[in-house]
């Protein structure tokens, strides 16, 4: 078994700034990829609010943040974790090859994934099909768009979106929000905001060339279904945070969130965690990233305190 002093898991920003950081305190990190290059970065339009990034294409941001980690010594291996042994020290992390690797410190940074509506035409993500309106809704201007839930994050996107698009549509399944009062006042209050009550979408339409062009619409009381004419389709039915690995390993609140201190330690000393994984309100990559950066600063004063770093070489 190898053994290392940093193992990293999730290849979104805020793994990779937890490689950077790691690899540029001489930490040799192993990061682990999992299934999905970038996180939820593959989820957007473009990239354009990432300071200091001057291009748009979420592809080139992620290659760029793998390209920086590795050229500061942090290994990227495509694997898959499946299990992590909290229990003893060091920690052990098993892979879906069979590796497994004794790691001083472990940093999560598994993120978490949008709810999705599981229906045809939601393949359409980056034409006019989005989970993240602070991210996509500049693309939106003076278009047709409707939000599908109707929960507090639902109405406040809805709310962003109005600086953009010319009407908003929040399309929900009930007859009533699931909004706190304050926030559905404040939609009820702004005309660009329309609600469609009692309604699901059975399927997003458009194609890959032309990107979306509607929504079908089926009210649950009537079964009526309508096509209903918009732009695009932002979809905010909840995140589930990827954290299933860590079930009575680490503690959870009460969403399945990593619970971190301010410094990004969980429950487990020596165990730190980044990104969405562990937030659940701004799910931007800027946070990602600095919560990663964070979290291997974190790893590394644990790692001197402890005086149990494994040196170059240091495997059996």
């Amino acid at each position: 078994m190898e053994t290392r002093n940093v193992v990293i898991i999730g290849a979104g920003p805020s793994g990779y700034a937890a490689g950077l950081y790691a690899g540029r305190a001489q930490l040799e990190p192993l990061l682990i990829t999992g299934r999905e290059l970038g996180g939820q970065l593959t989820l957007t339009l473009d990239v354009e609010n990432y300071p200091g990034y001057g291009g748009k294409d979420a592809a080139e941001l992620i290659a760029t943040f793998q390209r920086q980690a590795e050229e500061f010594g942090t290994e990227i291996r495509v694997d898959y974790v499946t299990d992590v042994d909290l229990d003893s020290h060091p920690f052990t992390v098993r892979m879906e090859s069979g590796a497994e690797a004794a790691a001083q410190s472990v940093i999560v940074a598994t993120g978490s994934t949008p709810r999705m509506l599981g229906v045809s035409g939601e393949e359409l993500v980056g034409k006019g099909v989005s989970y993240c309106a602070t991210c996509d809704g500049f693309f939106f201007r003076e278009k047709r768009v409707i939000v599908v839930g109707g929960g507090d994050a639902a109405v406040e996107e809805a709310l962003f979106l109005t600086r953009f698009a010319s009407e908003v549509f929040i399309v929900h399944r009930r007859d009533q929000l699931r909004a706190s009062p304050t926030i559905q006042e404040r939609a009820f209050k702004n005309d660009q905001v329309k609600i469609i009550w009692d309604s699901v979408v059975d399927e997003i339409l458009g194609d890959d060339e032309a990107g979306v062009h509607g929504a079908r619409l089926r009210n649950v009381k009537t079964d009526e279904v309508t096509d209903f004419p918009v732009d695009g389709v932002f979809i905010f039915i909840g995140h589930v945070p990827n954290t299933s690995l860590f079930e009575g390993k680490l503690d959870l609140d009460e969403e399945g969130y990593l619970i971190t201190d301010r410094l990004q330690h969980t429950s487990v000393p020596g165990v730190f965690a980044g990104g969405d994984v562990q937030d659940r309100v701004f799910r931007q990559a800027i946070m990602a990233a600095a919560t990663g950066a964070a979290s291997a600063i974190e790893a590394e004063k644990f790692l001197a305190e402890h005086e149990n770093r494994a040196y170059p070489g240091h495997s059996q």
